[in-house]
C-alpha cells in the first residue's frame, strides 16, 4: 500500500525541489573547514557520486563564507550555508550565490538585521530553514517546560516563523530534532498538524554509524511512513557518504526512491561455504559508482541450499559455495562458473542494466 504523504508546500533549492509533490531529497553536511576549497570541493563531488541531493556546509566565520563562492563554481549540486548568530555571514553567504540558509532569525540581532538578510534571501529566492534543536533551545522554554519536550521544539521553531512571516517571507522549511527519537517523532506529528511547510527529518547527533544508522532508520522511517517529511539528513560520526547511503536506503525501504541499485543478502549462517561478507563488500565497492535509470533489485546468497530460491525472487542474483558460482535473471538460472568469478560476473550483468 503506498505512503499518503502530507500536502505541504513547496520551495526550491537550487534545482531542487522540496515539498509538495517533489519527491524526497537525501541531504548531508560537509565535515571539512569551510575555508580549505579543495577538501571541501573533493567532500562534496564525493557526496554527489553517492546519491546526495543537497549539501550543506558550515560557515563559523567571514572567510568560510567567501569561500562559499568559488566552492560552488566548482560544484553541482544545491549548497545550503549554515550559520548562527551572525547575520552578516548571511549576507556574504547570500553574495556568494548559496542556494539556501539554515539560520534563526530570532538568533541573529535586531529587526532591521533579520529585515536585511530576508530581503537578500527574498531577492535572490533563497529559501530559509529554521533548525531547531533540543539542545540549544531558548532558556525561557526550557524554563516553561522544564525540558526540551516537543511541545518545547515546536513553540520554538513557530516562534521563529513568525517572524519570518511577519516580514512577508514565506520560503521557509522548518526541522525540529532532538537526540531522542521517540521525542523527535512526537515534535514532527506535532508540528506537521500545525503548519504546512515542507519538514527537514532527522535525528540530531545520532551517534556512530552502527548506533546512528539504528536510531535515524526509527525516526525517520516512522514519520515518513506516516507521510511526514520532505527532505531527510541522517547524522552520524563517521564519512558524511555514510549518511547518503543511509538517507536513500530509509527511502527505499519505504518505496518512497525508485532508482539506483538495492542489495539483499541473508545474514549467513553454519552452512556458509564462501566469505560472504567479503563478497557483499565487493559488490559495493564495484557498484558505488554505476546509475541506473530504474530501480534494480540484487540478491546476493552464500548458500546453495537456499540461495537458489533467494536470489530468483530478485532482478539479478548470485549465489555460491563448494567452488561454484551461479547468476540468475529474472528469476531464472542464466549461467554457472567458478566461484572466483562471481563479483565479475554480477557486476557485468548489472551494467547491462546501466546501458539498456
Amino acid at each position: 500500500m503506498p505512503i499518503v504523504r502530507r500536502k505541504s508546500r513547496q520551495v526550491k533549492i537550487g534545482r531542487v525541489a522540496v515539498g509538495g509533490d517533489a519527491p524526497i531529497s537525501v541531504q548531508s553536511m560537509t565535515k571539512t573547514d569551510t575555508r580549505d576549497i579543495p577538501a571541501t570541493v573533493a567532500e562534496i563531488k564525493r557526496l554527489e557520486k553517492a546519491g546526495c541531493d543537497i549539501v550543506r556546509v558550515a560557515v563559523p566565520n567571514m572567510d568560510a563564507a567567501v569561500s562559499l563562492g568559488e566552492i560552488k563554481r566548482q560544484t553541482n549540486i544545491p549548497i545550503v550555508a549554515d550559520i548562527h548568530f551572525n547575520y552578516r555571514l548571511a549576507l556574504e553567504a547570500i553574495k556568494q550565490g548559496v542556494d539556501g540558509l539554515r539560520i534563526n532569525p530570532g538568533n541573529i540581532g535586531s529587526k532591521e538585521k533579520i529585515r536585511a538578510v530576508v530581503d537578500a534571501a527574498r531577492e535572490r529566492g533563497i529559501p530559509i530553514r529554521i533548525g531547531v534543536n533540543s539542545g540549544s533551545l531558548e532558556k525561557e522554554l526550557l524554563r516553561k517546560y522544564g525540558s526540551p519536550t516537543p511541545e518545547a521544539l515546536v513553540e520554538s521553531a513557530l516562534k521563529h516563523v513568525y517572524i519570518l512571516e511577519d516580514m512577508d517571507f514565506r520560503d521557509i522549511k522548518i526541522s525540529v530534532k532532538s537526540t531522542d527519537v521517540v521525542r523527535t517523532i512526537e515534535a514532527y506529528r506535532l508540528i506537521a498538524e500545525k503548519t504546512d511547510y515542507p519538514l527537514h527529518l532527522g535525528v540530531t547527533e545520532a551517534g556512530t554509524v552502527k548506533v546512528g544508522t539504528i536510531k535515524s532508520s526509527v525516526g525517520i522511517g516512522t514519520l515518513l511512513a506516516e507521510g511526514i517529511g520532505d527532505t531527510i539528513r541522517v547524522s552520524l560520526t563517521g564519512d558524511p557518504v555514510e549518511e547518503v547511503y543511509v538517507g536513500i536506503n530509509i527511502l527505499r525501504s519505504l518505496g518512497l526512491r525508485s532508482n539506483g541499485i538495492e542489495i539483499i543478502s541473508c545474514p549467513g549462517c553454519g552452512r556458509l561455504e564462501i566469505d560472504l561478507i567479503g563478497l557483499v563488500n565487493e559488490v559495493e565497492k564495484r557498484i558505488s559508482g554505476i546509475n541506473l535509470p530504474r530501480p534494480v533489485k540484487v540478491a546476493i546468497l552464500g548458500c546453495v541450499v537456499n540461495g537458489p530460491g533467494e536470489a530468483s525472487e530478485a532482478d539479478i542474483g548470485i549465489a555460491g559455495g563448494r567452488g561454484k558460482g551461479m547468476l540468475y535473471k529474472n528469476g531464472k538460472l542464466v549461467r554457472s562458473f567458478r566461484e572466483e568469478e562471481l563479483v565479475d560476473q554480477l557486476v557485468e550483468e548489472i551494467e547491462k542494466f546501466a546501458v539498456g
